[in-house]
């Protein structure tokens, strides 16, 4: 039964719908402040602060657009001497995941205390937040565009450049098609997840029955992709305290540490990603991954088990690693779920989850990135313009070296789909029937899923 609105009192607060907006409001500020604090910080840390032109705020923005699925094209070039073109697709996930857990969390706090709630009233919400967040993610696209005009060096060098008409440019822009339309969908999937995983969001009469099926084995498996994190975490902290490298980790961590550690969480379970590296791009790329990657026929390299094991013997702890984690989540969405619930079930659910979890895993992995120069339609060494623009664009895609101040590359890196969720739902499934038999072990208390 729908919940009827209660007539508003005097000093009781603002009137449902503007209450309505004042909450959408507070979820997308709040969003929002929590994915550019972590931005800003892995990007300090990258290098971009040091940007020419006040630059900062707007590779700031360029990053929220592409943490929440958005397209960033850049550009540049000498007058009519020499041209720069780039497109970048690659989600810094460390900005997305904390943006998605502060989207989650507040939305939640707004339903507090109840254990049903309309569908309306849910459906309402959503079309509030999801309003506001288009307004928001058009705004991003007005802020996430900037040009740098680069010094040529002083000297002679700014009287050539001078009497030839070079004044170096370089820019970049988020494309709005790509930043709305993916980030409206990012949003949604956010809130789908937040009410598929967590006891604490208040369901529909008619879909509370469906609740116990799918938030235990929903949230074994959010719990085993944070739990990938942490051990990210703990990684980062003890290469930068044995390298003494602590900027440049600290950098990929902010950035981009979900990237790699849920890529090996789908490698330790079999799963393989295709790609190709050539030249540098600026982006994080570890070296086991990079050498797969450079193939010697320039075609493209694939990323599995094998391989990575054939660059850094360690690869091969994913295999293990995965497979105690997912007998963790058997066992934990095993005691989460009701008493009597057969043990094929919680093979079944759980095998669903895993599928769907590598899934978005092998989504939010994806990078297309590439960055190429040419002088008059030819292509440009090392040295001279490709230089700086290298060291321009560089800091707004990510942590960069000296071999990203190259002239061109092109990193791209797809899932092979059709073989990592199949092996995800086998996984779940075993880990699923598994769990269930040891939690059947062990005397617990039940409770709701």
């Amino acid at each position: 039964m729908e919940q009827k609105a209660r007539p508003s009192r005097p000093g009781a607060g603002p009137p449902g719908a503007l209450r309505g907006w004042l909450d959408a409001l507070a979820v997308v500020l709040a969003g929002l402040a929590a994915m550019a604090a972590v931005a800003a910080l892995g990007l300090w840390a990258a290098g971009a602060d040091a940007l020419p032109g006040g630059g900062f705020p707007y590779v700031l923005a360029a990053t929220l657009a592409l943490a929440v699925g958005g397209t960033v094209e850049l550009d540049g070039g000498a007058g009519f001497f020499a041209s720069a073109d780039a497109g970048i697709t690659a989600m810094p996930l460390s900005v997305g995941l904390v943006g998605a857990l502060t989207v989650a969390e507040v939305f939640l706090r707004q339903l507090r205390f109840r254990a049903v709630a309309g569908g309306r009233e849910l459906l309402g919400r959503t079309v509030r937040t999801a309003v506001v967040w288009l307004v928001a993610l058009v705004l991003l696209c007005a802020a996430a565009r900037h040009d740098f005009t680069v010094p040529l060096g002083g000297g002679l060098a700014e009287e050539l450049g001078g009497a030839l008409g070079l004044a170096p440019e370089v820019g970049f822009r988020a494309q709005p098609a790509s930043t709305v339309g993916l980030g409206l969908l990012w949003l949604l999937v956010v809130l789908a997840a937040t009410f598929a995983v967590s006891r604490r969001a208040p369901l529909p009469r008619s879909l509370v029955r469906f609740q116990q099926a799918v938030r235990p084995a929903g949230f074994a498996m959010l719990l085993v992709l944070l739990g990938y994190v942490l051990l990210g975490v703990a990684a980062a902290v003890g290469t930068a305290a044995v390298h003494g490298n602590a900027r440049e980790t600290a950098a990929v961590a902010l950035l981009a540490l979900p990237n790699l550690v849920w890529q090996a969480y789908g490698v330790g379970l079999g799963g393989q990603w295709q790609g190709h590296l050539v030249g540098a791009i600026g982006l994080p790329v570890p070296e086991p991954l990079a050498a797969v990657l450079r193939t010697d026929e320039g075609g493209d390299g694939t990323v599995s088990l094998g391989t990575l094991a054939e660059q850094d013997a360690r690869a091969w702890w994913l295999l293990p690693l995965a497979a105690v984690l997912m007998l963790g989540a058997g066992v934990f969405a095993a005691r989460r779920s009701p008493r009597g619930v057969r043990v094929w079930r919680h093979a079944v659910r759980l095998g669903a989850a895993a599928a769907v979890t590598l899934l978005l895993v092998g989504v939010w992995t994806r990078v297309s990135a590439d960055y190429g120069l040419s002088v008059l339609g030819v292509g440009l060494g090392e040295g001279g313009l490709g230089d700086l623009l290298g060291a321009v664009l560089g800091p707004a895609v990510g942590p960069i070296g000296p071999a990203a101040a190259l002239t061109g590359g092109t990193l791209t890196l797809d899932p092979r789909l059709w073989t990592l969720v199949p092996l995800a739902a086998g996984w779940g499934v075993l880990a699923g029937g598994l769990g269930a038999l040891v939690a059947a072990l062990a005397p617990r208390r039940a409770g709701p899923g």
